[in-house]
């Protein structure tokens, strides 16, 4: 299930807000894009908010997963702010070494 996998991509723990917006917004586009064609989305998005609201306390990244989720729910329909990341060099595998 690709929604399991984005909240495990996305729950890193603490992170400074930008990478966490940075990170909720990739998880809800691949998120997104692994949606079935025939899938109805309020259905959609209102489960993976009930699922990923347990994660959120302890994540900034899930966390704001979970509003722009909320935010897609709103009506009337308003675009969301989604953007890709600047391309920033963050240490390479060095820096994932460091971190386990």
């Amino acid at each position: 299930m690709l929604l399991a996998q984005t909240l495990r991509q996305l729950d890193v723990g603490p992170l400074p807000p930008d990478r966490a917006e940075e990170m909720a917004q990739l998880g809800y586009l691949q998120w997104l894009g692994a949606l079935p064609g025939d899938a109805g989305y309020r259905q959609e998005a209102l489960r993976a908010r009930a699922v990923a609201l347990p994660l959120a306390a302890s994540s900034p990244a899930v966390a704001r997963f979970c509003r722009l989720l909320s935010e897609s729910l709103v009506t009337p329909l308003a675009p969301l702010a989604l953007s890709v990341p600047k391309r920033v060099r963050r240490g390479g595998a060095k820096a994932r070494r460091l971190m386990t």
